[in-house]
């Protein structure tokens, strides 16, 4: 497989690489009426670089819930909102991936369970890798931003290259082993906020999916690595023999090291936010990402809005129950720890 791709020509759009080997800044878009013309051409912008920035779009939730449509089936909050609750924006396709109060009025307490359970979100990971079914893209929307200068970015690192560039003997394992990894949001929660999730028991906590951490990107044929944090061990597969799955011996060690590897900052960029409606939407099967962080964390609203696209690729199922559905958890109220 290739470990690059032809960057393709664009005749509708203007195409700003913003790293060697992967991101860009999209202009040019007709939104929100994109005509399918140069629906496609952003499409094989996608494909290319992983990453496309668009800036002021004047997407609303409506017209942002619609495009993003365009891309596949969209995943929805309706797991999370237990006891009633109802989606913050009125649509349950929305993500809320900002850090304002359930009322909308102020800015979430750095200290509440809430707040805690997105510290995850500033570890290096891939949105929905422990569901059942992956997600392909993801379109995150800016409405409220902090001040200039206060941090709030989102950093990419390029997982597609990083595969091509792993050290021989690593390749070669990786190449040899057919490796799942099993994904948990729990995991992930507790590794962002240690202390806080210090009784929570993550192999009680939900069920964990698998997929494979080795596997081509379908748009781009290129091989990627599909790993991030919230892979808590990776088993050696074994589909046709009956036998159960192993555990290597040096499962968390062989995590840790691919993730440092794949994060490293020859593979990073980061953009920044500027301005509402700034869109930016990345493919999850070949790129990582983290949320920056910043000083205004408890003090300015950040309110980003996120739909999430299923992938509908022959990978999208890891090796899971198709029509399997991660149950989900009430992010506004702390794991209880297992029973003794």
């Amino acid at each position: 497989m290739p470990d690059t791709i032809e960057t393709p020509t664009f005749k509708t759009i203007q195409v700003k690489e913003l790293h060697p080997t992967f991101a860009a800044e999209v202009t040019g878009v007709n939104f929100p009426d994109v005509p399918e013309e140069q629906f496609v051409e952003i499409l094989a912008a996608m494909a290319k670089y992983g990453v496309c920035v668009f800036r002021q779009t004047g997407l609303t939730d409506e017209s942002h819930v619609a495009f993003s449509r365009r891309f596949g089936e969209l995943d929805n909050i309706r797991r999370y909102l237990v006891g009633g609750r109802r989606p913050r924006y009125g649509l349950y396709e929305l993500f809320d991936a900002g850090n304002l109060t359930e009322d909308n009025a102020g800015v979430l307490d750095p200290d509440s369970v809430r707040a805690h359970s997105n510290r995850g979100n500033g570890l290096w990971h891939v949105d929905s890798s422990f569901n059942p079914r992956r997600a392909g893209f993801s379109l995150l929307r800016a409405c409220v931003l902090p001040p200039p200068g206060h941090g709030g970015n989102t950093d990419f690192a390029d997982s597609r290259t990083a595969f091509a560039e792993l050290p021989a003997d690593l390749k070669k394992r990786l190449l040899g082993h057919d490796y799942v990894a099993a994904h948990s949001m729990a995991h992930s929660r507790k590794l962002g906020s240690p202390d806080f999730f210090r009784d929570l028991d993550v192999l009680s906590n939900v069920p964990m999916y698998r997929h494979r951490i080795v596997q081509e990107h379908g748009p781009s044929g290129r091989m990627n690595l599909y790993i991030g944090t919230h892979m808590h061990h990776l088993e050696e597969y074994h589909p046709d023999s009956g036998a159960e799955n192993e555990i290597p011996d040096d499962s968390w060690e062989l995590i840790q090291e691919l993730n440092r590897h794949a994060t490293q900052p020859r593979y990073q960029t980061s953009v920044e936010w500027r301005d509402v409606g700034d869109l930016v939407v990345w493919d999850n099967r070949c790129v990582l990402h983290k949320a920056g962080g910043g000083s205004f964390e408890g003090r300015f609203k950040r309110d980003l809005r996120r739909t999430t696209v299923h992938d509908d690729g022959p990978a999208a199922w890891g090796v899971n129950d198709r029509g399997s559905v991660w149950p989900g958890f009430n992010t506004f109220e702390k794991p209880k720890a297992a029973a003794a």
